[in-house]
């Protein structure tokens, strides 16, 4: 508690420190200029050459009745999504251009969101935050230079809600399938005293999922107080998240699926000394994250501009899980191999803090130039405990920690960006950064050790990369622009992929990325197109394996070097006031190099030149949408190929009987799938009765039923048959691939009112 009320301090001072300005009024407009300088380092413009999506708080409220922030982005160019609940709510991931969410740079206001150690970012712990975004940005490929873990496939930075200079009350509601519901209260002083603002939200999340009892319950709160004056903005934020979800990670497949159903979920099952069936019904994930910003932004007349930004984030939380048949050795629990059931709990608590600034010149007229940086540190602590144990044992209280271990790690950065017209219509743009992470971490193997693990480190890395990008941007005319760019983008290991690899020491990733596009915009019409070669050396690539707590594994020990390119496509036509038509699609080849396989005999073999794991090679999003006197309508339509769930190009893996005959093919690939939601909605205002407007609406998910897995994964053993050829296989085990289905035919009712 100590350290939190001293971070608030210390948000305090700079507040304080930072009002020392002129108190003329400020104008609205002035306002919403100074709001925006925190994410002006980090931000593609008209003129970067580079491909780039953004979402405005008006396209967001759209689509934003309860599912988290994955969804929310998934009808942009070549967007994945997962659920585990299989409803968009809970735990979920986006995928850009196949790249796993670890591999994603995201901020907000400039300020890391991935989690330090596991470059993932839970958007579970940020339960409605997308209702306090005033825009985000998708950067695909490596993006422009940021803050925080390397971009990999993409970048995502969201700038939070400006203060508006008006006072307001409103309320979000969402209900439907599933006991799923959404409920939001917004409020806003608007400017008092022509200087200061306030403004907050409150939400309540919940639903009991599609998959059996993957429930789903969050709370979130934003708050956020800010001083202006014509040249100067300080503000004070903070975000608080707590979830609870049970847990539905494991993946069923599909032999279990025809006994049980679609929505069968293994977590938390075991069985009774009779053999009846029970499900431990504290087999739940609870997190809570606390987030604190203090955010100083300042013009400097007509040209410069800054920003200094502090930032807390501390988090804790644990999950409980039933474990059946397990060898109370690995938990210290007996000298001699024995086996029983148990309950455990994992728990983590972390902190990180740190600063990020950006000086910023516009000459407003050919010249734009950026230096920024930041420096933030993270420590993490890790350990287990066991609750409960089937048989008595000696060693056993409850509580009972059998391991422990700690991660520190620092990352610096500092970086340049210049944009210049050095000729009419012809502009060259230069960003170069350099990188420098450190990473400090205790043994972290997650069973008990007859040793004290808290002595020295198991992994020491220090990592020092050179992240340089060049484009050119060519307008030809007001319609038509040309545009390409290289960089390079480096990233160094995440704590799973020491944990799961078992190495003391890795390699870091590179990658190089070429892109180059063509862009036609008129009144009514827009178009492009965006052309992308990236080629990597020592990816860690999703192996199609889960770790203990549902995680996919990536390795790069079989796979130096891999390639994505592709081509995306976007084109808008608005030929009516009342009318829109907008399009997109991503064709693409995703290819490991000499991808090999350990065969049962221990052998490797090099399987070739194979398919990406998670990589479909076509995307297509159509959206419809119409408005006409308050009403309004959309027809939005998805399209994803097949995706494989190993780097292994095996459709299936070959399932045979204890004596060794043929029994059937497993599938080891999601098949492709189409998807159609309707949105529905009616916009009007009763301004006798105090309301400025209210929406009603309705949102069809899925509304041709369709049957599709949005996640899964596969594990079989390899070994070569009779001819020679490697394959694929597993004896009297169907259980050897797994798969995360998505909810049919579902709905949600949707009120909004602001006073």
């Amino acid at each position: 508690m100590d350290k939190h009320l001293l971070m608030m301090a210390a948000l305090s001072c700079a507040a304080t420190a930072s009002w020392a300005a002129d108190n003329e009024p400020v104008d609205s407009i002035r306002t919403y200029e100074l709001q925006g300088v925190q994410v002006t380092s980090t931000r593609a413009g008209k003129k970067t050459p580079m491909a780039f999506s953004t979402l405005t708080q008006k396209q967001i409220k759209q689509v934003n009745f309860g599912q988290d922030i994955p969804y929310i982005l998934s009808l942009t160019p070549s967007v994945t999504t997962t659920s585990d609940a299989g409803n968009g709510i809970g735990y979920t991931s986006i995928r850009v251009r196949g790249i796993d969410p670890s591999r994603i740079n995201i901020t907000a206001n400039g300020v890391p969101v991935n989690d330090a150690e596991s470059s993932q970012v839970y958007f579970v712990n940020m339960a409605d935050f997308v209702s306090s975004v005033q825009s985000m940005q998708l950067q695909r490929g490596a993006g422009t230079s940021t803050n925080g873990a390397g971009a990999f496939g993409a970048t995502l930075n969201m700038q939070t809600e400006n203060i508006g200079t008006q006072p307001y009350i409103g309320l979000d509601a969402s209900a439907g399938s599933y006991y799923s519901h959404k409920e939001t209260l917004r409020f806003g002083t608007g400017l008092l005293h022509d200087h200061w603002g306030l403004q907050g939200r409150l939400s309540n999340i919940g639903s009991k999922g599609y998959l059996d009892r993957a429930s789903t319950k969050l709370n979130s709160y934003f708050l956020q107080g800010g001083y202006f004056s014509d040249n100067t903005m300080v503000k004070l934020l903070t975000f608080n998240g707590t979830e609870q979800t049970y847990h539905a990670w494991n993946y069923a497949s599909k032999y279990e699926q025809s006994l049980y159903g679609r929505r069968y979920n293994s977590c938390g099952e075991y069985y009774d000394d009779k053999g009846n069936v029970h499900y431990y019904k504290d087999q739940t994930d609870n997190y809570h994250q606390m987030n604190y910003q203090a955010i100083w932004n300042q013009l400097y007349g007509q040209n410069w501009s800054s920003n200094v930004t502090l930032h807390y984030t501390y988090g804790y939380g644990y999950y409980n899980e039933y474990k059946s048949n397990k060898d109370y050795q690995d938990y210290g629990l007996s000298d001699t191999k024995f086996k029983s059931d148990l309950t455990r709990k994992k728990l983590m608590e972390n902190d990180l803090y740190g600063v990020v600034a950006s000086i910023n010149y516009d000459n407003k007229s050919n010249y734009k130039a950026t230096l920024g940086g930041g420096w933030n540190k993270y420590v993490g602590d890790h350990w287990g405990e066991v609750l409960w144990t089937k048989d008595k044992v000696n060693t056993f209280y409850p509580g009972y920690e059998y391991y422990r271990n700690r991660a520190w790690k620092s990352d610096f950065n500092l970086y340049t960006k210049e944009s210049w017209t050095f000729l009419p219509g012809l502009n060259a743009y230069i960003d170069l950064q350099y990188r420098h992470v450190g990473y400090r971490m205790q043994d972290p193997r997650d069973y008990y050790i007859n040793e004290d693990r808290t002595k020295g480190y198991w992994a020491h890395d220090d990592f020092d990369f050179f992240n340089p990008k060049f484009g050119i941007n060519y307008q030809l005319d007001s319609h038509n622009r040309l545009y390409a760019s290289y960089a390079i983008s480096h990233k160094e290991p995440t704590r799973n992929d020491y944990q799961d690899n078992e190495v003391q020491h890795l390699k870091a990733e590179k990658l190089q990325d070429v892109e180059f596009g063509y862009r036609y915009e008129s009144q009514k019409f827009t178009a492009g197109a965006n052309f992308y070669y990236m080629y990597y050396n020592h990816q860690y690539v999703l192996t199609g394996e889960l770790n203990d707590i549902g995680e996919m594994k990536a390795s790069n020990e079989n796979s130096g070097r891999s390639y994505r390119e592709g081509v995306e496509l976007e084109a808008a036509w608005k030929p009516v006031d009342w009318f829109r038509w907008d399009a997109n699609a991503t064709l693409s080849r995703n290819i490991c190099k000499d991808w090999t396989v350990t065969l049962k005999d221990g052998s490797a073999v090099s399987l070739g030149d194979t398919h990406t794991a998670f990589s479909p090679d076509f995307i297509f999003n159509n959206i419809f949408t119409f408005n006409y006197k308050g009403f309004n309508a959309g027809i939005q339509s998805q399209y994803i190929g097949k995706q494989y769930l190993t780097n292994t190009d095996f459709d299936s893996y070959k399932n045979y009987n204890k004596d060794g005959s043929f029994d059937q093919d497993v599938d080891m690939f999601l098949k492709a799938h189409f998807n159609t939601n309707v949105n529905l909605s009616y916009h009007f205002a009763l301004p006798c009765f105090g309301l400025k407007d209210i929406t009603l609406g309705v949102t069809l998910y899925n509304i041709f039923n369709a049957k599709y897995d949005n996640n899964g994964w596969a594990a079989p053993s390899f070994r070569k048959d009779s001819k020679g050829n490697v394959e694929a296989y597993c004896t009297d085990d169907l259980y050897e691939a797994g798969f995360a289905p998505s909810a049919p035919f579902n709905w949600m009712a949707h009120l909004s009112i602001n006073f």
